[in-house]
């Protein structure tokens, strides 16, 4: 069944006496650079919006938590687990956490050379945040710092 999030949001505010809720809108559009390498050769991140940590770590905060989890890419999918504002829309990853956080399938495509390497670790926060500064401010330069840290070279995001 296809769910068509931005409407349900739109309506469930509408129900609830909420203004509608603001969508971020860029100012510009964002930077775009060619990969300067195959992906073959290419150091490959993960960023996933699903609020996805390791057993062993903390889970998020359901009200505005800006903060990253970096998770061990050698880390079993039987080890991740999800915390989030949208716990509705979970059912499937905490089934089969590679639906939104597919650790296996890019070890296996490493493992066939489709990329050249998968960073140390991954990372993930909670999507749900409502302050969209907050987001700015906060998460977008942690994500961005980590990853610079790790040398990665081109990012997957799997947006939830």
């Amino acid at each position: 069944m296809t769910v068509n999030y931005m409407e349900t949001i739109r309506r469930r505010y509408e129900q609830l006496g909420y203004t509608p809720y603001r969508w971020y809108v860029a100012d510009d559009a964002p930077p775009w650079q060619a990969l300067d390498k195959p992906l073959s050769q290419a150091r490959l991140g993960l960023l996933s919006t699903s609020g996805a940590y390791a057993v062993g770590q903390r889970a998020y905060h359901y009200k505005d938590d800006t903060s990253i989890r970096a998770i061990p890419s050698a880390t079993p999918p039987a080890d991740i687990r999800f915390s989030h504002i949208t716990e509705n829309y979970l059912v499937d990853a905490k089934r089969d956490p590679e639906t939104i956080f597919p650790l296996d399938t890019l070890r296996e495509l490493r493992d066939e050379g489709v990329i050249g390497e998968l960073a140390d670790e991954v990372y993930s926060c909670m999507g749900g945040v409502y302050s969209q500064r907050r987001v700015r401010e906060e998460t977008a330069p942690a994500v961005l710092a980590a990853c610079q840290r790790q040398r990665i070279d081109c990012a997957l995001l799997v947006a939830m």
